[in-house]
């Protein structure tokens, strides 16, 4: 990767194959998961957000990274706005390259340029690798996040 740049852009739907590639490789989803129709209909749904991007990171034509970031409008913190990051993912090879850090620096840079008051991001309790990642970047563990699985 070093001998070709980084570059991060929005994604577009001819990415869609890509990226599901991606979401396979960097453990996001599972193998043999792979819905490019359902994918297809969650993507016009996330571009239906007018604050909502899908981040990517490729170098030499290859897709190597991802992030969804989503500005919030708040009515609480008079009216400023917060971010959250969903879906990082990393391609495996590329792991511990420098990937994630420019996409996570992208997506603080996007959010401080849209006044937002915070980005949030959870993580799986597991995944020790990710917390450290995430600290070594500035993110300070705040709080507890709760979940309840829903069945579709």
């Amino acid at each position: 990767m070093n001998e070709h740049p980084l570059t991060i852009r929005d994604a577009q739907i001819g990415d869609l194959p890509a990226l599901l590639a991606l979401y396979q490789s960097s453990g996001l989803d599972g193998p043999g998961n792979a819905d490019l129709a359902r994918l297809e209909q969650a993507w016009q749904q996330i571009q239906a957000l007018p604050l909502a991007r899908v981040r990517l990171a490729e170098t030499a034509g290859h897709l190597v990274g991802t992030l969804t970031l989503f500005i919030l409008p708040m009515l609480s913190h008079q009216g400023t706005p917060s971010a959250v990051v969903e879906s990082v993912g990393v391609a495996a090879d590329l792991q511990g390259q420098g990937v994630g850090r420019a996409l996570m620096q992208d997506a603080v840079d996007l959010a401080a340029a849209a006044g937002c008051y915070k980005l949030a991001l959870s993580s799986n309790l597991r995944r020790t690798e990710a917390h450290a990642f995430y600290e070594k970047l500035g993110f300070e563990q705040h709080g507890k996040s709760f979940q309840i699985e829903l069945k579709p």
